[in-house]
C-alpha cells in the first residue's frame, strides 16, 4: 500500500528487470492478472499490478476517477517504488482507459503500450455504449448516480455470475471461488460506488481525449491493440488509427471480453514479442 496523489493505492509487485505495469478492468482487481504475473516476471520484468483507485485494496475517494487523475495515481505509485524510467504499460477495459491517458500525458515515460479489449473514450466508446445502435446498455446504467448501487448492493455475487456469463465467451474461466473473492471485494461499503465512479467520468474523459487529438496529439510509442474474437475484435484497432501511427492489431481467438482470464496463454504469446 502506498500513499500517492492524495489516496492509498494497493498493488502487487514481483520480478526483476525493466518495469511492466498491468492495469485491470472492472469489476475486477489486480487478480485479473493472476495467470500472467509469474510468466511475465519470468520474461525478465519487474511486474507492477495495482488496484485502481476505489477498487480492491485501494482506498475509496468521492472524486478523482477521471482517467487523467488515475494516470497520475500510477505515475506517483511508480515513483514511490523507485521505478522512474520508461515502462511497458498494459491496460484492459477501464485499465486500458487509464493506460491511454498515461501514454498521452507521459509519452516519454512509455516504452510500449498495450490496450486490451476496450473502447477508448473519445475514440469509439460513445458509439459502443449506444444501445439504440446495438451497443452495450450497461454504460448508461453504471453512469447513473446512486441507481446501480441500489440495484446491486446485497446481490453482488448474483451480479458477478450473470456479468461474467454475459461478457465472456468462456464462463468456466471464472470458477466459483474466484467469483466469491470478487463478490467479497464488492461488499465493502464503498466498493460499488468506487467501481461506478470509473464510469461516471467517461464522457468527460472522452472530451479530454478528443481535445488532445484535435490539437494534433498522437501516441508516439508503439501500440498493440488486442481484442477478443467474441468481444470488440478489431474495433479497438480501427478506432485508434488516427492517433496511433505505430499500431499493431491482434485478435485473441475464442475469447470474450475478459482475455486475461479466458485465454491467458494466448495473451502471453501475443504480449511477449511485442513487449520485448
Amino acid at each position: 500500500m502506498r500513499e500517492v496523489n492524495g489516496t492509498l493505492i494497493h498493488g502487487v509487485v514481483g520480478g526483476e528487470g525493466e518495469p511492466l505495469v498491468l492495469l485491470h478492468g472492472w469489476p475486477q482487481t489486480w487478480r485479473e492478472w493472476r495467470h500472467l504475473l509469474r510468466p511475465l516476471a519470468d520474461l525478465g520484468y519487474t511486474v507492477v499490478a495495482p488496484d485502481l483507485r476505489g477498487t480492491g485494496g485501494s482506498a475509496f475517494t468521492e472524486t478523482g476517477y477521471d482517467k487523467d487523475n488515475q494516470a497520475r495515481d500510477v505515475r506517483e505509485l511508480l515513483r514511490s517504488l523507485g521505478l522512474n524510467g520508461p515502462v511497458r504499460l498494459v491496460g484492459h477495459d477501464i485499465g486500458g482507459m487509464v493506460a491511454f491517458s498515461y501514454a498521452r500525458l507521459y509519452p516519454e515515460q512509455v516504452h510500449r503500450l498495450v490496450l486490451a479489449d476496450l473502447a477508448v473514450p473519445g475514440f469509439g466508446l460513445e458509439e459502443i455504449m449506444d444501445p439504440a445502435s446495438g451497443g452495450y446498455f450497461h454504460f448508461g446504467l453504471f453512469m447513473t448516480p446512486e441507481a446501480p448501487e441500489l440495484l446491486f448492493q446485497g446481490n453482488e455475487r448474483a451480479f458477478l455470475s450473470w456479468w461474467f456469463g454475459k461478457m465472456s465467451a468462456d464462463p468456466e474461466a471464472f470458477p466459483p471461488q474466484e467469483i466469491d473473492i470478487l463478490a467479497a471485494s464488492l461488499r465493502a461499503p464503498w466498493a460499488l460506488s468506487g467501481g461506478f465512479g470509473h464510469y461516471r467520468t467517461m464522457l468527460d474523459d472522452g472530451r479530454t481525449n478528443r481535445a488532445w487529438a484535435d490539437a494534433g496529439g498522437v501516441l508516439t510509442m508503439p501500440v498493440l491493440a488486442v481484442g477478443g474474437e467474441h468481444s470488440v475484435g478489431t474495433y479497438l484497432a480501427r478506432s485508434l488509427t488516427s492517433v496511433a501511427p505505430d499500431l499493431t492489431e491482434a485478435v485473441i481467438a475464442g475469447s470474450g471480453h475478459y482475455i486475461p482470464d479466458e485465454r491467458p496463454e494466448a495473451l502471453l504469446a501475443t504480449l511477449a514479442p511485442f513487449l520485448a
